[in-house]
């Protein structure tokens, strides 16, 4: 959607969130079947966190509540296409006295396009250990978004980079806390760190929604972990030499994340070979809890 000139940035922000609450809004359309909304937005595939945040979405509706989602693995099989809506089948494999599993896959014109498995635990106490958030991290506030780097940078993008920057409304506020050049980026270690939240508020009751809540952390958890792969090579991701794209993704929650709040992603790809590259990243929230740990293996294949 073009945003219009005459709109605040606040609108703009909550206009983008209430969508991204529409496409997690899904359409039962038979028992463990159900049915999400087309995102059109002029890209050339759909979104990856876009998948597995509804399929996560889709799964927990067939959930009895007070289980959550602890851990989910998931693998994309083919690009999605924006223009329609994406079908997603639920498979009841078990629901045991502590522990409940499904599998899931998302379908476009017959033919799947992604497949997850994802397990629920009823709460419980138990031995806790976490490793320490990153010391002297600067704090958000004092960080360029995303939003204002793309508007910043979009005269000297190329398309369609610089009518989707212009023009993109952004549901997430994402700030990086490394510096880099997109256009000319330079080899640097494989870690990098960014901050995200939503980029407007959720309701009072949308926000103590835990299962809208892991859902929407799915949704953000794709966003900038298959960079972190290609520091090391002085690669940006719009290189049109570089075929790039999200293989298999999983996450382990350790906290139901409030996505009101800020949230660090610790990220690093401690190797790459094949074509392939393996990311990472641990997450802790602005009082530094650890809220969860997500990793993926991502093509990365260059060819100058």
């Amino acid at each position: 959607m073009i945003p219009d000139p005459a709109d605040s940035p606040d609108a703009v922000a909550a206009r983008a969130v209430i969508r991204l609450l529409n496409l997690l809004n899904l359409e039962e359309v038979e028992t463990d079947l159900f049915r999400s909304q087309s995102t059109d937005e002029g890209w050339i595939r759909v979104y990856g966190g876009q998948v597995v945040a509804q399929a996560l979405m889709a799964a927990s509706r067939t959930v009895e509540s007070p289980r959550l989602c602890h851990s989910l693995h998931s693998y994309f099989i083919r690009p999605g296409d924006p223009k329609l809506p994406i079908v997603y089948k639920v498979e009841r494999d078990r629901d045991g006295a502590g522990f409940t599993t499904r599998r899931i896959i998302a379908i476009q014109k017959g033919r799947p396009i992604f497949n997850m498995a994802a397990s629920f635990q009823v709460p419980e106490d138990g031995l806790e250990h976490a490793v320490s958030p990153p010391a002297d991290v600067p704090h958000p506030q004092g960080l360029e978004s995303d939003s204002d780097w793309a508007k910043r940078n979009a005269p000297n993008a190329p398309e369609p980079w610089r009518t989707i920057w212009l023009t993109r409304e952004r549901p997430l506020d994402v700030r990086a806390v490394e510096s880099d050049d997109f256009f000319n980026p330079v080899k640097r270690p494989p870690q990098q760190r960014h901050w995200v939240r939503l980029a407007a508020a959720l309701s009072p009751e949308q926000a103590a929604d835990p299962v809208l809540q892991r859902c929407l952390f799915a949704y953000a958890s794709d966003m900038t972990l298959l960079d972190t792969c290609l520091a090391p090579h002085g690669i940006s991701w719009a290189n049109p030499a570089l075929q790039s794209a999200s293989l298999d993704h999983a996450i382990w929650f350790n906290q139901t994340p409030d996505m009101n709040q800020w949230h660090l992603f610790d990220q690093d790809s401690p190797m790459a070979a094949g074509g392939r590259g393996t990311n990472r990243a641990i997450v802790h929230d602005i009082a530094g809890r650890p809220i969860a740990c997500v990793m993926q293996e991502g093509l990365i294949r260059y060819r100058p």
